[in-house]
């Protein structure tokens, strides 16, 4: 049986529920309560729960609601715009990309009581695992485990050792959360709610059957597991950014008409150099946000008829992530400097927001190399494993 209510929440910008929620994320966070104690409370999560964040990607044979990935970017969206955090932890509602490599039987054991499950992992380094006759033996520390604190289970990459010696590829360990120590080290400078804390597993038997080799392809037929998960995995964390720049751009066009100079001059709002440059970065946004969700409606369209995404369609998924990212940074240091001195204040929402996009700029899936890969592909080279 489902402990919640097993309607398909509806994707509405009108949504009295998804709006409520997000007033409600939107005051928490501007209070200081994410960052302060470096996680989401556990009634945000739970209220995730509820509008079908952890469902939106499980198997309608499940309990899920089979979402296409733009829905689920969308929503994701709307929650970073209300706090960036709180949308880097839903995020990770795409855990189906990896929990489908998981033989079936396991996963019916996995939703058999509700296809809302919190999943955090814990993946680099894979860290060597004894393999036994009952399965493998997990110890090991694991980082940047975002969400961790309200997960109702956990995966952490291990390398299968049997007399000192790998036993095939690297595979992801998965385990209630219960069985997992956390240790709070997550404090930086943006996405500080998201703690991303360490993982301490010791002495843990997992049976083989949940484990699975991370990005191997799904044996199930939804539409979704034929999704390129890496591209999935991007997707998901930079749509933060976007919804975190648009929090700034909608905050500055609040604050401009009524701002005015210390000095005595025109609001904000009246100087030309405001309208030139917001004008300027507003077009940068929209441009690349739109590029984002058109790279990714094309591949999903094309799946849903038939066919396998070309490299030229991955690596455009890719490498709009990449460019967007960066254009939302651009976007709200630029709303800071407009905005003048009030908002250098560590408790200015401009300060946040700056620094959150910038911290979905130096995640892994967004660094230079994504550049690099897709001027390989580009020129019709083969690009580094990994990048597809």
């Amino acid at each position: 049986m489902n402990t919640l209510s097993t309607k398909e929440f509806v994707m509405d910008s009108n949504t009295t529920e998804l709006e409520a929620l997000c007033q409600e994320i939107r005051q928490r966070a501007c209070s200081g309560e994410f960052d302060q104690q470096a996680y989401v409370s556990q009634d945000i999560i739970h209220k995730l729960k509820e509008i079908g964040v952890y469902r939106a990607f499980v198997p309608k044979c499940f309990g899920g609601n089979e979402w296409s990935p733009k829905q689920f970017c969308e929503l994701i969206e709307k929650l970073s715009k209300a706090d960036g955090s709180v949308g880097w932890v839903a995020s990770f509602g795409m855990s189906p990309a990896y929990l489908g490599s998981l033989p079936e039987s396991t996963l019916e054991q996995l939703y058999k009581d509700s296809p809302d499950l919190v999943f955090a992992g814990g993946i680099f380094p894979p860290q060597p695992a004894e393999v036994t006759e009952d399965g493998v033996i997990v110890n090991g520390r694991w980082k940047f485990s975002s969400g961790c604190m309200g997960a109702d289970i956990v995966g952490v990459g291990i390398s299968p050792q049997k007399n000192n010696e790998t036993q095939g590829l690297p595979r992801m360990a998965v385990m209630p959360a219960s069985q997992v120590a956390i240790e709070m080290t997550w404090d930086t400078v943006g996405l500080k709610g998201t703690g991303s804390h360490d993982l301490v597993v010791k002495d843990v038997l997992v049976k083989k059957e949940w484990t699975f080799v991370r990005g191997e392809p799904s044996k199930r037929t939804e539409p979704f597991f034929k999704y390129p998960s890496l591209s999935l995995a991007t997707q998901v964390l930079t749509v933060v950014g976007i919804g975190v720049a648009a929090a700034a751009l909608e905050e500055f066009q609040q604050l401009a008409p009524a701002k005015s100079s210390i000095t005595g001059g025109a609001e904000i709002a009246g100087r030309p150099v405001t309208q030139y440059e917001f004008a300027q970065a507003e077009a940068e946004f929209k441009a690349a946000r739109h590029w984002f969700y058109d790279t990714m409606q094309t591949v999903w369209d094309g799946i849903v008829a038939g066919h396998t995404p070309t490299t030229e369609q991955i690596s455009d998924m890719r490498l709009s992530c990449t460019h967007v990212a960066r254009v939302c940074a651009r976007v709200t240091r630029k709303m800071q400097m407009l905005a003048g001195m009030t908002a250098i204040y560590t408790n200015n929402p401009f300060s946040r927001f700056v620094n959150d996009s910038n911290v979905v700029t130096q995640h892994a899936f967004m660094g230079d190399a994504t550049l690099q890969n897709a001027g390989l592909v580009s020129f019709g080279m083969k690009p580094t494993p990994g990048y597809l």
